[in-house]
């Protein structure tokens, strides 16, 4: 990875800071973004002391779509060019929240957060090319459903259901950017880092989650285990070309059937664009500047 740059969402703890730190002894610059300012200071000194590797640090609350547009702004100045993009950043919260924007915070923050800071990178990472984006979703997608109806979840909502429909979108978004991406040099891979022992959910636990954890974390990944598909999606030689693809312990798997169903990868993409302000393919073909 020497020579490349590599920006990872949500690098300050967890899986996050686990990818970033086995990329940076890859030899990779690293970037990563954090909400807070002393906990990204901190983990980029970890990362320096262990890798002696130059570590940039964003700060940006990702659910909103201002700060995403923000942190957008502030990469494309200060990195002059971008091999890898790690949507590494997601959540989940038992009790239904709504962010600066409006909307449900799960759906904002797992899936229209990555969707708006990709494409608004898109043109950095085809200047870079070959550039590889990688989304962290979970084998949970194979329980969600995309409920196009009830997206933000404004009728019934339910923890689990919002966060298994955002981490089906993450695969249906992949499948649809990399078909979008055919021919540019620029890939695009999902991944299942595992169950891992991290702090996810801590913050609005379900009370199932608050039973079972501490009975199955002796089981658990530990995050360097978690980090292992992402480093190898963005590392490895044999991935040059290989794109559209859903990983699992660095292998590639079959995701869910719905995840495949090209009218909702369409339906998605085009809903998507519309929630974050940006013009869907077809506005901007019959529409050109």
């Amino acid at each position: 990875m020497a020579g490349k740059t590599v920006l990872i969402t949500g690098g300050t703890g967890g899986i996050g800071k686990a990818t970033a730190l086995g990329l940076a002894v890859l030899g990779a610059r690293v970037a990563i973004t954090g909400r807070n300012a002393d906990r990204a200071s901190r983990a980029a000194e970890e990362i320096r002391a262990v890798a002696s590797a130059p570590v940039e640090v964003f700060i940006a609350d990702l659910s909103s779509q201002q700060e995403v547009r923000r942190l957008a702004d502030e990469v494309l100045n200060t990195l002059d060019r971008l091999d890898v993009l790690v949507n590494n950043v997601g959540g989940f919260w038992n009790t239904r929240r709504v962010t600066a924007d409006g909307l449900e915070y799960t759906f904002a923050l797992n899936h229209l957060a990555p969707f708006l800071l990709t494409n608004l990178l898109l043109e950095r990472l085809k200047e870079s090319r070959p550039a590889r984006i990688i989304t962290v979703s979970s084998g949970a997608q194979a329980m969600g459903r995309m409920d196009f109806p009830d997206l933000l979840a404004e009728r019934a909502y339910s923890g689990q259901r919002a966060y298994n429909q955002s981490k089906l979108a993450n695969v249906l978004f992949t499948y649809g950017l990399a078909a979008r991406l055919s021919g540019t040099g620029v890939t695009a891979n999902v991944l299942h880092p595992g169950v891992v022992a991290t702090a996810f959910g801590a913050e609005d636990p379900g009370r199932m989650q608050e039973f079972l954890t501490p009975l199955v974390q002796r089981w658990m990944k530990t995050p360097e285990q978690g980090a292992r598909t992402s480093i190898y999606l963005a590392s490895a030689p044999e991935l040059d070309n290989v794109t559209g693809r859903y990983f699992a312990n660095s292998t590639p798997k079959k995701s869910s059937k719905r995840s495949y169903s090209q009218s909702d990868i369409d339906r998605l993409w085009h809903v998507s664009s519309a929630l974050v302000g940006l013009e869907s393919d077809s506005e901007r073909s019959t529409n050109p500047p």
